[in-house]
């Protein structure tokens, strides 16, 4: 198997402060910006500095099919009522025979929003869950997660 094959086929396994919640197959918006800024030289009419500003973080969506480890999701929120904490997030990318290809370590992590799933019975979908985290950005690999 090439490493082009082992990206292909992958599920993200998502712990928080080392509790799992289970596997994800969806994993949308790991990444990060620098923001800038902009700043025209007097004197100079052709100079405009580029000026880098503070990091910036997209909140992390995470879907999968409603499953037994769904009840951690919702004991993971009703925790939050009794004071926000913030805690760390690991992110592992598995192959289906659960080699790990890639991890990420997010700092920070709070839930943001969970949206069950909708259930009808004219339409016969499966049902699915997605969990919504901030982030105050990634740890370095090998550091604390």
């Amino acid at each position: 198997m090439t490493d082009i094959d082992e990206a292909v086929a992958v599920c993200f396994v998502v712990s928080i402060d080392d509790e799992n919640l289970g596997a994800f197959n969806s994993c949308d918006g790991l990444g990060c910006e620098v923001v800038m800024e902009q700043r025209e030289e007097g004197g100079s009419n052709g100079v405009v500095w580029q000026l880098p500003t503070r990091m910036k973080y997209s909140n992390v969506k995470l879907s999968r099919p409603v499953t037994s480890a769904s009840a951690r999701i919702l004991r993971y929120f009703t925790e939050m009522a009794s004071g926000v904490k913030r805690r760390t997030a690991t992110i592992e990318a598995r192959t289906q025979e659960g080699t790990v290809i890639a991890r990420w370590a997010l700092t920070g992590v709070i839930p943001v929003r969970w949206t069950g799933p909708q259930l009808s019975a004219d339409s016969p979908k499966v049902a699915t869950e997605t969990l919504e985290l901030a982030h105050h950005g990634f740890l370095a690999p090998g550091a604390g997660a």
